[in-house]
C-alpha cells in the first residue's frame, strides 16, 4: 500500500516558526549591539571624523545583492540593512545628515530616510553650499547634494586639504525602479583608510566652455557644470573612473577649444553597482 503524503503544517505551526525567527532576529540585533559597544571602546581613541565607512558599506551592499534570493523584494532587504548599518553607525558616533533640498525636497528626503533611517537627525538646507558648510563646521556630519546638477559650484570649497570631501555616491545599489533613486553625493570627513577610490571626483575650472566642449567631454566622464560668465568658462565637477584619467580629460578639453585654469581632487567614491534584472525581485 502506498503511504499517504505527510499533512501540511497548520497555520498555527507556521506562525510559531515565524515567531521563532522574529525572536532570533531580534536577539541577533541585540548581539550586534553588544559588539558595537565593544567596538566603541576600541575606536574611541583611534579614529577621527565621521564613523561612516563608505568602502565597507559599498562592499556590504554588493554582497547583500549577490546572495539575495526568494520572494522578499530587494528594496525591502536593502532598506532594512541600510537602517541597521546607519543606526549602529549613529550609535558609535552620533551625526546628522544635512540635505540640500533646493532641487526637490521630497526626493532628497526619500533618499536620506531610505539610506539613513529615522534615528539619524535630518537637517534641511536650501543650497548645497549651506549643507557643505554645516558639515565643514562639524566633527562627523554628512552632507547630501545632487550628483547630477547644481545651481552653484559648491565643490570649490572642498579643494582645500583641510576641507571635507566627497566620500560616497548614493544609492550604493542602482536599478531603474529604485525607491530612492536620486543620485546623491555624500560629503564628510572620514579616515583615509575608510575611503574608496574607484571613482575620483575632481574640481576643474575652465575657460572657453560651451556646448561643443561639453559634448566632447561627455564620453569620458560624468560632469556637473556651472557656467562662469565672468571668465566665459565654467566650474566643473568631474567623476573619473579607472577607464580614463584626468590627463585624458584635460587633453579632450584643450582639443575641443577650452583651456584648463585649475584642478583639484575633491573626493572619491565606489563605482556604480547595477543590479542584474533577475536579482531585482
Amino acid at each position: 500500500m502506498s503511504q499517504r503524503p505527510p499533512a501540511p503544517p497548520s497555520l498555527q505551526e507556521l506562525r510559531k516558526e515565524i515567531d521563532a525567527i522574529d525572536e532570533q532576529m531580534h536577539r541577533l540585533l541585540m548581539q550586534r549591539g553588544d559588539i558595537i559597544d565593544r567596538l566603541i571602546q576600541v575606536k574611541q581613541t583611534q579614529e577621527v571624523g565621521s564613523a561612516f565607512r563608505p568602502a565597507r558599506e559599498a562592499d556590504m551592499m554588493r554582497r547583500l545583492v549577490e546572495r539575495h534570493r526568494g520572494i522578499l523584494p530587494l528594496d525591502t532587504v536593502e532598506s532594512i540593512w541600510r537602517v541597521i548599518i546607519s543606526t549602529f553607525t549613529y550609535v558609535q558616533a552620533p551625526f546628522s545628515v544635512h540635505a540640500d533640498v533646493s532641487l526637490g525636497e521630497s526626493t532628497m528626503r526619500d533618499s536620506a530616510r531610505f539610506h539613513f533611517g529615522f534615528t539619524v537627525p535630518y537637517v534641511t538646507h536650501f543650497s548645497a553650499q549651506a549643507a557643505v558648510e554645516a558639515v565643514a563646521k562639524s566633527k562627523g556630519d554628512l552632507a547630501l547634494v545632487s550628483a547630477t546638477s547644481s545651481r552653484t559650484p559648491w565643490w570649490l570649497t572642498l579643494e582645500a586639504n583641510s576641507a571635507p570631501k566627497i566620500i560616497a555616491r548614493l544609492p550604493f545599489v542602482e536599478r531603474a525602479d529604485h525607491p530612492a533613486a536620486l543620485p546623491v553625493f555624500v560629503v564628510s570627513r572620514v579616515a583615509d583608510s575608510a575611503m574608496v577610490t574607484e571613482v575620483e571626483t575632481w574640481s576643474v575650472r575652465v575657460a572657453g566652455w560651451n556646448a561643443e566642449v561639453a559634448r566632447a567631454l561627455s564620453p569620458l566622464a560624468e560632469i556637473v557644470a556651472v557656467p562662469d560668465t565672468a571668465f566665459d568658462g565654467a566650474a566643473l565637477l568631474i567623476s573619473i573612473t579607472a577607464a580614463t584619467s584626468l590627463d585624458k580629460v584635460k587633453a579632450a578639453l584643450i582639443e575641443a577649444g577650452a583651456s584648463v585654469r585649475s584642478s583639484g581632487l575633491v573626493g572619491s567614491h565606489a563605482t556604480r553597482y547595477t543590479v542584474p534584472p533577475a536579482a531585482r525581485t
